[in-house]
């Protein structure tokens, strides 16, 4: 009889860092993670204030009320610090493309002319 090697057992921390930072390194999906944890806040905000009035009331369910405004408080949060950070990276971005051209612009300018060229 063969015997098999023991299965890996899938480590939760490391998968879990390396998925956020595929995420967050990708810009649709950082995007579409914008757009869900805004929608889910605003889902979240619109049950608290309508749906869930009764079931929330602090004064009978002091828990249930902090629990559910801190979920949509964090799903708002996560949110903004996505957008920062987008922002961060897209003004990082412009930066280097405008640095490369003003490179690439002020090389073809300032070249000596080949043989033959005129200036």
């Amino acid at each position: 009889m063969e015997t098999r090697p023991p299965e890996k057992r899938l480590k939760m921390a490391p998968f879990t860092i390396h998925a956020t930072r595929g995420l967050l390194r990708d810009p649709k999906m950082r995007r579409i993670m914008m757009v869900v944890s805004i929608t889910f806040a605003a889902i979240l905000l619109a049950i608290g204030l309508t749906g869930f009035r009764s079931w929330l009331n602090p004064h009978e369910h002091p828990w249930r009320f902090v629990l559910f405004w801190l979920a949509c408080a964090w799903q708002t949060g996560l949110a903004v610090l996505l957008a920062l950070f987008d922002l961060l990276l897209t003004r990082a971005q412009e930066r280097a493309a405008r640095k490369a051209l003003r490179e690439e612009l002020g090389q073809s300018r300032f070249a000596p002319p080949k043989n033959g060229e005129k200036q």
